[in-house]
């Protein structure tokens, strides 16, 4: 169904029933994603102050037929948050919505505005002297609102669970306008098909979330940090076994960290002090919460011990303070950004089973290998499954050079961790980037389910066109 462009005559109604200072024009924010592979157009963008703004706004865009991009921080690697073509549609931004509207301590529940931004959050429960543990290397800017419409994972998914999990209720607006006052602070609440969940996750083409009731936890009493150095991926998976046999829930992060994500590391960021003198092939970083009474500290070498009485873990370095424990997550975080500065052919977020993740990275560089001669850096969540999967060009080249491999380099990732029963977007989403991967590697039966939702709740098609599903 072809929608109408977010013309003069609409932006004339869409002032003349707002208030003063809703509708302006785009700023360049508004049309540019991290990776810089969308670039969206000068159009409209609506700012509301609230949840019965944001209502009226949907209204006339279903009115005049005008699609609808919600827009929360911008972060999105996907391309969810960019129009890059077809007609033009409204931006429909959430950045003034930022009230932390209620904390219940007793409860462990907070409610905020879908526009507060996560670092906001996590700093409203840190007061309460709860914990909001969904942390993400752009939690400084990401939104709450866009991390429940992508199902955010990040580091603490091990623990506490990707967004999904963190959610007890959702107020949002339907693609007809109307409020679905979802709010509820309710860990049990069987009355029907749960809406909650429809919308997480839904990338903004069912709906556009307003509010979150969210759920906090107790803070840990203390918390520990180390690395190991491991001889292999199998290793690694011997030591999480280890570590949850012998800490049960308290592992809240388990990383994977390969060498070649630390010699770019050295290459590009060489003030990020790294914890080994000689670059290991394999570590994890492990992070444990404990409560009163545990030492972390001990823990963790109890832990050390016993993997390497087992050959699972070769050496090792535990945190002794805080701002050692920040040294370590900084080299982890700053591996995005160095992979980044180093240019990526291309960039997977993949899942696979647990017990799959050696077999993928082993016949990862097979498959590859047949493509062409290439830099792997494959590392990530590896408690939860997900890894990121990034390909580079040899030193001396740049990606450009392989720009008529990136699509069959793609294929063949993807191809595999389809086989070994795994997803091609663990975290991210779908966005636009997916769309075909979707089509190409989705479910008949779930894809068929999903366009029947959408054309059943959003029949005009204007809740972020183009996006996940195939026009």
């Amino acid at each position: 169904m072809d929608l109408n462009s977010a013309d003069s005559a609409f932006e004339t109604r869409l002032r003349q029933q707002l208030p003063e200072g809703v509708i302006k024009t785009t700023e360049p924010r508004h049309l540019e994603e991290p990776r810089g592979r969308y670039h969206g157009r000068e159009t409209l963008v609506a700012l509301p102050r609230t949840t019965q703004e944001v209502a009226a706004i949907v209204r006339l865009a279903a009115d005049a037929r005008v699609g609808i991009v919600a827009y929360a921080g911008g972060t999105g690697l996907v391309g969810g948050q960019i129009s890059p073509d077809g007609s033009l549609p409204l931006i429909l931004s959430l950045e003034r919505m930022t009230e932390i509207r209620a904390v219940y301590p007793e409860e462990n529940v907070l409610i905020c505005d879908a526009g507060a931004v996560l670092a906001d959050v996590q700093t409203a429960a840190e007061e309460a002297g709860r914990l909001f543990p969904l942390s993400l290397a752009s939690e400084g800017s990401a939104r709450i609102g866009g991390n429940l419409a992508t199902n955010a994972g990040g580091t603490a998914v091990l623990r506490y669970g990707n967004a999904r999990d963190l959610c007890l209720g959702l107020e949002a607006v339907l693609p007809d306008g109307q409020i679905w006052h979802g709010l509820k602070r309710l860990r049990k609440d069987n009355t029907g098909y749960d809406l909650r969940n429809l919308l997480i996750g839904s990338e903004g083409t069912l709906g556009v979330i307003t509010a979150a009731a969210l759920k906090l936890s107790p803070r840990p009493a203390a918390m520990g940090t180390a690395i190991f150095v491991v001889p292999s991926p199998e290793a690694a998976l011997s030591l999480l076994a280890l570590a949850r046999s012998q800490l049960g829930e308290l592992v809240s992060g388990f990383e994977l960290i390969n060498g070649q994500g630390l010699a770019f590391l050295a290459e590009t960021l060489p003030e990020v002090r790294q914890p080994f003198a000689e670059r290991p092939e394999w570590s994890v970083l492990i992070e444990v919460g404990v409560v009163a009474g545990l030492d972390p500290q001990a823990a963790l070498a109890d832990l050390f011990e016993a993997a390497a009485s087992e050959g699972v873990a070769l050496d090792g370095v535990i945190a002794q303070s805080a701002q050692q424990s920040d040294a370590f997550w900084s080299v982890r975080e700053h591996i995005p950004e160095a992979n980044k500065r180093v240019g990526a052919i291309i960039s997977s977020d993949v899942s696979v089973p647990l017990g799959a993740i050696p077999e993928f990275i082993a016949e990862g560089r097979e498959v590859i290998g047949e493509v062409g001669t290439f830099r792997i850096n494959c590392f990530g969540h590896v408690g939860d499954g997900n890894l990121h999967y990034n390909i580079f060009p040899l030193p001396g080249k740049k990606a450009s050079d392989h720009a008529n491999q990136r699509a069959e380099l793609q294929r063949v990732v993807h191809d595999l961790a389809h086989r070994l029963g795994g997803s091609i977007s663990a975290e991210h989403g779908i966005g636009r980037l997916k769309v075909e991967d979707l089509e190409r590697y989705g479910d008949p039966a779930k894809l068929s389910a999903m366009r029947a939702i959408k054309a059943a709740l959003d029949p005009l098609g204007i809740m972020n066109p183009g996006a996940v599903l195939k026009k």
